[in-house]
C-alpha cells in the first residue's frame, strides 16, 4: 500500500473541507449587506473626473472624497439626448426614470412621477435639501416638484406647498414672495408651520435650527454668489441640517440631498478657477457629512454628478501649484460620471450602471416597496 500517496490524498481532501466550512461561514456575510436609517445623497452639479482632479491638486493633493472606499461609474445620458442635462440627471435620481432634457419629476411621457424624498416623507422620514444655487433650479427642483420644462420657477416653488419636506435650503426667494401671480409662499409655509429665515439678516453659523419645526432658509434673492465671492454657507449649513434632520428623523431615519450647484457654473463659464474654488467648498461639505456618518454608523454616504460641463481637461504643462487647463464646450458632455459611497449599503454602488439605478438601489437600501 502506498501511503505516502494516502497521506497526500487525506491532506488534499482536509485542505478542501476546510475551504469550504470557510467558505460556507464567509458567503452569508458577503451577502447580507447592512441597511442604512439615513441616506445623504450629494451632487456636484458638473462635477466629472477632471474636476474631481483639478480640486484635489490644487488642494494639498487630497480631497475628503478619497475617504470613500466604494467607487462605481453611471451612464449619464437622457431619454432624448446622449448628453443630459440636470433636470434629466437629477430626475434619473429623484425618480429612477430616463426623460427628455428640460423635465423636472416627469417620466418621458411628461407625467409625474413619485420621487425619493417624496417617498421617504410617506414612510416618515424627514427630508431636506440643501442647494447653493436657486431652490427651484433643476436640480433641487427634481426631488419635489412636478413640471414639464424647468424654467418655470415659480411653478416649482408652488410645489414646495405640496410635499412636507422638512428643510430647505437654497436661493430663489423671490419665486417665493415676488410672484408674477400675487401669491406669498413664504408666508403660506409659515401658516404650515414652518420657520422662514433669510441669510442677509441673519450669521449662518449662529442661526438657531430647532428641529421642532420645519425650516425655510433662503440664501440669497436669485441665485446665490460663487464661493470666491463671499459664499460662505455649505459646508456650515450641511453640517447643521444633517443634525437638525438627526433629531427630526431619530424614529425613523432622515433622507438629504446637498448640492454643490457652481461647479457646473464654472464648467459653463469655461473658469478653472471657478470650478476649483467650488469643488473645494463642496469637498469641504463632504467631510462635515462624513464626520457625522463616521459617528452615526447608521448613514450610507453617496457623492455623485448629473454630468460633466465644459469636456475640462488638465494638459501638459501642469504642476500641482499651476494646472495648465482647456475646454471643449461651455455645456455639458457624456461622460461617464464617477458615484462615491460610504457607510451601510455602499457595497451596491460599486460596478457601471444607469443614472437610474441610483434611484433604485437607494430605494432598496431604505427598504422602500
Amino acid at each position: 500500500m502506498n501511503y505516502k500517496l494516502l497521506a497526500s490524498l487525506f491532506f488534499i481532501i482536509l485542505f478542501f473541507s476546510s475551504c469550504e466550512t470557510r467558505m460556507t461561514s464567509y458567503t452569508p456575510k458577503e451577502k447580507d449587506i447592512d441597511k442604512p436609517k439615513n441616506i445623504i445623497l450629494m451632487i456636484g452639479d458638473g462635477m466629472g473626473v477632471t474636476q474631481i482632479t483639478a480640486g484635489l491638486y490644487t488642494n494639498g493633493n487630497q480631497l475628503n472624497l478619497e475617504e470613500f472606499p466604494i467607487i462605481g461609474l453611471h451612464k449619464s445620458y437622457a431619454s432624448n439626448d446622449l448628453v443630459t442635462d440636470s433636470a434629466a440627471g437629477a430626475t434619473a435620481f429623484s425618480c429612477g426614470v430616463k426623460t427628455y432634457n428640460g423635465a423636472i419629476g416627469v417620466d418621458a411621457d411628461t407625467m409625474p412621477v413619485k420621487t425619493i424624498l417624496e417617498m421617504a416623507e410617506e414612510q416618515g422620514l424627514a427630508t431636506g435639501m440643501v442647494s447653493t444655487s436657486t431652490i427651484t433650479h433643476a436640480t433641487p427642483a427634481s426631488f419635489i416638484c412636478h413640471q414639464k420644462v424647468r424654467k418655470l420657477h415659480e411653478a416649482n416653488a408652488n410645489d414646495f406647498l405640496k410635499t412636507p419636506i422638512d428643510l430647505f435650503v437654497g436661493g430663489g426667494k423671490k419665486y417665493f414672495e415676488e410672484r408674477e401671480d400675487g401669491k406669498n409662499i413664504s408666508l403660506e409655509l409659515r401658516n404650515k408651520g414652518y420657520v422662514v429665515s433669510d441669510y442677509f439678516k441673519e450669521d449662518i453659523k449662529s442661526i438657531e435650527m430647532d428641529p421642532s419645526s420645519p425650516l425655510a432658509f433662503y440664501t440669497a434673492y436669485e441665485n446665490p454668489v460663487p464661493q470666491a465671492e463671499g459664499r460662505d454657507y455649505l459646508p456650515t449649513i450641511s453640517a447643521k441640517s444633517v443634525e437638525f434632520l438627526h433629531e427630526r428623523g431619530k424614529e425613523k431615519g432622515f433622507f438629504l440631498m446637498i448640492e454643490g450647484s457652481q461647479i457646473d457654473w464654472g464648467g459653463h463659464a469655461n473658469e478653472s478657477n471657478y470650478i476649483i474654488t467650488e469643488m473645494h467648498d463642496f469637498d469641504e461639505a463632504i467631510g462635515e457629512v462624513l464626520t457625522f456618518a463616521k459617528n452615526n454608523k447608521e448613514t450610507l454616504v453617496i457623492v455623485t454628478a448629473d454630468h460633466e460641463t465644459g469636456g475640462y481637461a488638465i494638459n501638459k504643462g501642469s504642476t500641482l501649484d499651476s494646472l495648465v487647463t482647456a475646454f471643449t464646450t461651455d455645456y455639458h458632455t457624456a461622460d461617464l460620471i464617477p458615484v462615491f459611497a460610504y457607510g451601510p449599503g455602499a457595497e451596491a454602488f460599486s460596478g457601471i450602471y444607469e443614472n437610474t439605478a441610483i434611484f433604485d438601489k437607494m430605494k432598496e437600501a431604505l427598504g422602500f416597496e
